[in-house]
């Protein structure tokens, strides 16, 4: 797609629990975006900066709303919980759907979202679709206790005592090549008797603040060994989600919390990659 040099591109940047990304409204659903564009708009020093790019256009008969996420590398990404809340936030704020209730097709499915508040801050609520454990138990590289979970993106979540000591970036590394395609990785312990703490490491971004589908699967696992019941509060390093669990296999998850928009920023496309 040709792009001429003097073609401006309008977004707005959000961000869930710290997980920040660049949302573009489309009304047209002509925008596409390169890997390399993408790319550019994320780095954080000659770029805008997010950990991903999102353009949001109107639904068909299927949904609301269409979403098409690339993450930070460029590449595509199913879903994302924390994407979903931002992109919720920035159609209302174009007036793109009206709340409280829509629904947003991603490459995972159709998930239904509540939307409560405007302007700066708000928050949102997205049904998630059902979470699912894939296969048997396993481990990380050292031995932990891990299990792979679908949540419409891949996810191994890993069981310790300090996520906050695991070296993360060597963890991923290792455990990447077993799986095709990459796959997020999660540490995570007890909190406060019903909840978890979390780091995380997203394929095609790296260590994030947050990570909405990555809270959802690390609550089904903890589910899954006992430490947690069917609702967990997930204290990620950039701020605090809630998991509901269904009761039965096939019932939706839902995550929820904060999502705030940080700037309006508009970018001269020729600039770009």
């Amino acid at each position: 797609m040709a792009r001429p040099a003097g073609q401006l591109l309008s977004f707005t940047k959000h961000e869930a629990a710290g997980n920040d990304f660049l949302v573009a409204v489309e009304p047209t659903g002509r925008l596409r975006l390169g890997p390399a564009e993408v790319r550019a708009l994320c780095d954080r020093h000659r770029g805008v900066g997010a950990d991903g790019v999102i353009v949001v256009s109107p639904g068909g008969d299927q949904a609301d709303l269409i979403m098409e996420l690339r993450n930070a590398d460029g590449g595509a990404a199913e879903t994302s919980g924390n994407g979903l809340r931002c992109a919720a936030q920035a159609a209302v704020g174009a007036g793109l759907v009206e709340p409280p209730r829509f629904t947003v097709a991603t490459g995972a499915g159709v998930s239904t979202v509540q939307f409560e508040g405007g302007g700066v801050n708000a928050r949102a609520t997205v049904e998630m679709g059902p979470v699912r454990l894939v296969g048997a138990p396993t481990t990380d590289p050292v031995g932990r206790l891990a299990q792979v979970v679908d949540v419409g993106n891949p996810h191994l979540v890993v069981r310790c005592d300090h996520p906050d000591q695991v070296d993360l970036a060597s963890m991923a590394a290792a455990v990447a090549p077993r799986f095709e395609g990459g796959i997020n990785v999660e540490y995570v312990a007890p909190a406060n008797g019903a909840g978890l703490r979390l780091r995380v490491w997203e394929r095609g971004v790296g260590e994030t603040l947050a990570c909405g589908s990555g809270s959802c699967a690390a609550a089904a696992a903890a589910r899954s060994w006992g430490l947690v019941g069917d609702v967990v509060v997930v204290h990620n390093p950039g701020g605090v989600l809630e998991v509901s669990l269904g009761v039965n296999e096939g019932d939706p998850v839902v995550l929820g919390g904060p999502v705030r928009r940080v700037a309006s920023v508009t970018v001269e496309r020729g600039a770009l990659g």
